[in-house]
C-alpha cells in the first residue's frame, strides 16, 4: 500500500523547487495534491503531468501574502479533493542580502509577508478543514537558518526562526484536534534560490565548492532529500511526531 493513500495535501510554492518535488513524491505515494503558487504556467504544467501519470492533482493560483486568496484556495482545494489532511507550507523567498543597517522597511516586510504571514494565513485557514477530517499534518519549511545564524540575509533568518517557533506553538494549540505540526530545516538545497546565490558570487565555482564543504557529507542537497522528509511527516508513520524539528542538512548544524 502506498504511504499516503487517502491523504489530501496542499503544497504552497508547489510549482517549482522543493515544492514541486514534494508534489511529485506525495502523488507517487498515493496522495491527492493541490499545488498552490503564483507560477501559473509551471503549476498548470505540473498538475497536468501528474494527472497524465495517473495521480490526482490540481493547480490553484495563490499568493500567500494575501489572506483572502489563501482562504479561497484552501476552500477550493478541499472541494476539489473532498477535504484536507496535509499542508506543506513551503512558499518562501530569501530577500535582500544587505546587512541589517542597510535594509529598507519594504525589503524586510516583503520577506516576512511571504515567509511568516504566508505560514500564518495557510495554517489559519486549513484548521477548520483538518478538524472536519478529524486530524491532519502541517509541515512548515523552515531552514538551518531557523536554528543557527550566519552573517547574511537577516530578514530571511528572522523569518525562518519565526516559522520554527510558530510550528511548536501550533503543535500545542491543535494537538487535541489530532493535528500535528512540525518544521523541516533544510541545509543548502539545489534550487533556483541557491543557484542564484552561488552565481551571484565573484567565483561561482569556488563558491559552490565552499558551500559543499560546509556540509560534512560533502555536497549540497537535492530537492528529493526534503520531499521524502515531507512524505514521512505527512504519513501515519509519524503519528507520534509533533512540535519537532526535522533537520535535513548533510550535517551542517552538527558542528
Amino acid at each position: 500500500m502506498k504511504r499516503l493513500a487517502g491523504k489530501r495535501a496542499v503544497i504552497t510554492g508547489g510549482a517549482a523547487g522543493i515544492g514541486e518535488a514534494c508534489a511529485r513524491r506525495m502523488a507517487q505515494e498515493g496522495a491527492k495534491v493541490a499545488i498552490l503558487d503564483i507560477l501559473d504556467v509551471e503549476g498548470h504544467r505540473l498538475a497536468a503531468e501528474l494527472v497524465t501519470g495517473g495521480a490526482s492533482a490540481v493547480y490553484l493560483p495563490c499568493d500567500v501574502r494575501f489572506e483572502q486568496q489563501v482562504a479561497q484556495a484552501m476552500t477550493a482545494a478541499a472541494k476539489a479533493m473532498g477535504g484536507l489532511d496535509v499542508l506543506v507550507n513551503n512558499a518562501g523567498i530569501s530577500g535582500s542580502r544587505r546587512p541589517t543597517h542597510e535594509l529598507t522597511e519594504e525589503e524586510w516586510d516583503l520577506v516576512q509577508a511571504v515567509n511568516v504571514k504566508g505560514v500564518f494565513f495557510c495554517t489559519k485557514h486549513v484548521i477548520a478543514h483538518m478538524r472536519a477530517a478529524q486530524g491532519g499534518s502541517i509541515i512548515n519549511l523552515s531552514s538551518i537558518y531557523g536554528l543557527v545564524g550566519a552573517a547574511d540575509v537577516p530578514a530571511y533568518h528572522a523569518s525562518k526562526g519565526a516559522v520554527r517557533l510558530m510550528s511548536k506553538t501550533d503543535a500545542l494549540l491543535y494537538a487535541n484536534d489530532g493535528i500535528r505540526v512540525n518544521s523541516i530545516h533544510p541545509g543548502f538545497i539545489e534550487t533556483a534560490m541557491v543557484r542564484k546565490f552561488l552565481n551571484d558570487q565573484p567565483d561561482p565555482e569556488a563558491a559552490r565548492a565552499g558551500v559543499n564543504a560546509l556540509h560534512p557529507l560533502g555536497r549540497i542537497g537535492v530537492t528529493d532529500d526534503i520531499a521524502w522528509g515531507c512524505v514521512y511527516l505527512a504519513s501515519d508513520e509519524s503519528s507520534f511526531v509533533t512540535g519537532s524539528e526535522l533537520v535535513i542538512d548533510g550535517g551542517y548544524t552538527a558542528r
